[in-house]
């Protein structure tokens, strides 16, 4: 699924496309899912922002176009017409601008997601609204970190990866942040020292992945096509593998219901 650094990259290489442009033809598959992308035509967008995994297009009129990209969704610029033929079977929505450019939405499985909200109002979309804060606001701090986790039951990777800790991080970037603050993923409660090495290394992780385009495993291209974190990961995926810091191997197991690797050494409980 593409996580924080694949939506920010797509954001940015998107963004000047569409800014300022009105959609004056859109088109979806019929799913509920994708249907309400239709309802921005003669709209115009005045913004791109994005908020954990999702990116919010702010169009005129107080609406914003919401759009989740699921485990596979990929969003295109084609230059052709759009409405009479598609690119394939997977094109679920699509918006013609008035520059003679098209954004395309396409996604294999269908796990994805299109929205059009007031501005601001997402009490329909409960994990955009209940959503933590964002890994890069100043505003965030260790101690906030810490006081987060505190009274919870549940694993610090499982945390991470509900948004409401941190917002925007998915299952490679859980791990490699983890590894990188060498802390447990089973453990259920951490430490003030811990909470600030964690921040760091999530912010790290995410910082690295979005100056590399993103990490490219299966489905996920940019705008420019693959990213190339993916030649860089210390540890998801890497289970049997030697550590890079101990030569440890790693260690992969399922921790509520995701596929989790770790070094026994660096992370120990």
């Amino acid at each position: 699924m593409p996580e924080l650094p694949e939506v920010e990259t797509i954001r940015r290489q998107l963004r000047s496309k569409i800014i300022n442009q009105t959609v004056v033809r859109a088109g979806s598959h019929e799913s509920p899912k994708f249907l309400s992308a239709r309802e921005i035509t003669g709209r115009r967008f005045t913004e791109l922002t994005r908020r954990g995994k999702y990116l919010i297009a702010e169009c005129d009129g107080h609406k914003e176009l919401i759009v989740h990209l699921g485990m596979t969704g990929q969003l295109l610029i084609d230059r052709g017409e759009q409405g009479s033929t598609m690119l394939d079977q997977y094109q679920r929505a699509w918006w013609s601008l008035d520059n003679g450019k098209t954004v395309v939405f396409r996604d294999v499985r269908r796990f994805g997601r299109i929205a059009v909200v007031d501005k601001g109002d997402y009490s329909q979309i409960p994990t955009l609204r209940d959503m933590g804060p964002e890994p890069f606001s100043p505003e965030l701090t260790g101690d906030e970190v810490w006081s987060r986790t505190r009274g919870r039951t549940r694993r610090i990777k499982t945390q991470l990866l509900s948004q409401r800790l941190i917002a925007g991080v998915g299952n490679i970037y859980a791990d490699e942040a983890l590894f990188i603050a060498r802390i447990n993923p089973s453990l259920r409660a951490i430490s003030r020292p811990q909470a600030q090495r964690l921040l760091d290394a999530v912010r790290t992780v995410l910082s690295e992945a979005i100056e590399r385009g993103g990490t490219t495993l299966r489905d996920y291209r940019n705008l420019e096509g693959e990213g190339s974190n993916q030649h860089h990961l210390k540890c998801y995926g890497r289970g049997g593998q030697p550590c890079f810091v101990c030569a440890s191997t790693l260690r992969s197991r399922i921790i509520d219901a995701r596929t989790t690797t770790w070094c026994p050494r660096c992370q120990a409980r």
